[in-house]
């Protein structure tokens, strides 16, 4: 599993808000169960953005037989080297692992 900082929308505010990455099943996104109670139990929504990139990886990580969770590390990495030139970079890891992403 690895854990991963998302800013999702509460109601207009953007905040922070941690999620896991697993091998999900065949049939799962990664983020349904914890996307359905995001909204539902607090009122927050994951971007679509993200949900769709994630999906994108599911589909990469079947294609050549890399563990999810392995390739969003990849993913975010090169996004961050990536994003250099910027004036900030998007993906970031703190003290205890966790990949923050910023949308």
């Amino acid at each position: 599993m690895k854990k991963l900082t998302i800013n999702c929308n509460f109601g207009g505010q953007i905040a922070p808000f941690q999620v896991m990455i697993g091998q999900p099943k065949p049939d799962q996104h990664p983020l349904h169960f914890q996307a359905n109670w995001l909204s539902t139990e607090r009122g927050g929504v994951i971007p679509a953005e993200v949900m769709e990139s994630i999906t994108q990886l599911v589909e990469l990580s079947k294609k050549y037989q890399v563990p999810l969770e392995e390739l969003v590390v990849y993913a975010l990495g090169s996004a961050a080297n990536g994003n250099a030139t910027s004036t900030d970079n998007n993906t970031q890891t703190d003290k205890e692992g966790t990949e923050n992403i910023a949308t």
